[in-house]
């Protein structure tokens, strides 16, 4: 998994702008059927917002949001107060939605 740089980033934060949170992260943390929602929705639109609704400490949202790229093998295109952006390419080159140059 490459890391993305400064310039993919800020275009998939761009793209993210207008979608609402696909996944919201409450005071269960971190649960199989949360992961299985957002690896679902990453599949569907590679691209996706989440949001932590009870996790205010940005050290907390730190550890869970390593937790989340390392289970579901995504980037994090960054992240906005209590919202963050997850980016996955799709593994199938003609279901791609989103062409990083």
């Amino acid at each position: 998994m490459t890391q993305l740089t400064g310039a993919k980033r800020k275009y998939l934060r761009g793209l993210a702008h207008n979608l609402n949170p696909s996944a919201f992260v409450g005071t269960k943390g971190v649960t199989t059927a949360l992961i299985q929602e957002m690896d679902n929705a990453l599949n569907a639109s590679e691209l996706i917002k989440i949001k932590f609704i009870d996790h205010k400490e940005k050290e907390v949202k730190s550890a869970l949001i390593e937790e989340i790229t390392a289970r579901l093998k995504c980037h994090v295109a960054g992240t906005i107060g209590h919202v963050a952006v997850l980016y996955r390419c799709h593994p199938d080159p003609e279901k791609r939605k989103i062409t990083l140059a």
